[in-house]
């Protein structure tokens, strides 16, 4: 873990360095739910966006983010982050243009610039299972507590719920990049979820047994890390291997 950002993915920050102090925040009057108004339509757009609109879902819209250049996604604060990832979703899936939106705003300015045409329509054709993220997996865990474990540096592809068709690759790894590599053990086994990692690019939901699994801090951070400290992770089971 070298401590900086992933270009590829500025969502996946845990571990990274150069934030600055943790400071904690003084006791206060309740904040408003949004700091400024425009922040409020930002997440009712967003929220239609997701479903109503593009016809994607959450996983979908995580990817969006972690797909947002650095600006996009640090600099222009967490309800700009969202827009520009609602503006990807509609991008995605045929409802705008690429550059539609820069090309109304500068139009808004005054700029005689030439809007870009539509594009054909392609919402993913897809449905849920059942409601929610949780789903039942006929297959046993194949981790306990107390199995010693170790967080795989890359997952494999995930296997097909029909025997008779290959295996199915994978879209954004939520498998968090500090801990890949690392050795651990299962604490508990949670309900099986939806893998992010597909359902984010409509390949299916492919559930699986999700663990929380506890590190010791000197194997996540390093030997200067404190022995006395352990972190715990939530992980799908393709996320791990048995050591």
């Amino acid at each position: 873990m070298d401590g900086s950002v992933d270009p590829s993915d500025p969502a996946d920050l845990g571990g990274t360095t150069g934030w600055g102090r943790v400071v904690a925040p003084a006791d206060v009057e309740p904040e408003p739910p949004f700091a400024r108004p425009w922040e409020g339509r930002a997440f009712a757009v967003t929220a239609l966006t997701m479903g109503r609109i593009s016809g994607r879902n959450l996983d979908a819209f995580r990817y969006a983010l972690s797909r947002l250049d650095r600006t996009r996604y640090l600099d222009d604060g967490y309800y700009g982050r969202w827009l520009h990832a609602a503006e990807l979703m509609l991008v995605d899936s045929g409802v705008l243009a690429p550059g539609a939106v820069e090309a109304r705003a500068r139009r808004a300015r005054g700029e005689d610039v030439p809007e870009p045409a539509d594009p054909p329509v392609a919402k993913p054709d897809y449905a849920p299972t059942a409601p929610g993220s949780l789903r039942n997996v006929d297959a046993a865990p194949r981790f306990a507590p107390g199995d010693p474990v170790r967080a795989r540096r890359e997952p494999p592809d995930v296997a097909p719920p029909a025997p008779s068709a290959g295996p199915v690759g994978r879209g954004p790894c939520k498998l968090p990049r500090y801990l890949r590599g690392t050795p651990g053990a299962v604490t508990a086994v949670r309900p099986a979820h939806v893998l992010p990692d597909t359902h984010a690019v409509f390949a299916g939901e492919h559930p699986e047994h999700v663990y929380t699994v506890a590190f010791a801090a000197p194997d996540v951070w390093g030997p200067g890390a404190d022995p006395h400290v352990t972190v715990h992770a939530d992980l799908f089971e393709s996320y791990l291997e048995p050591r």
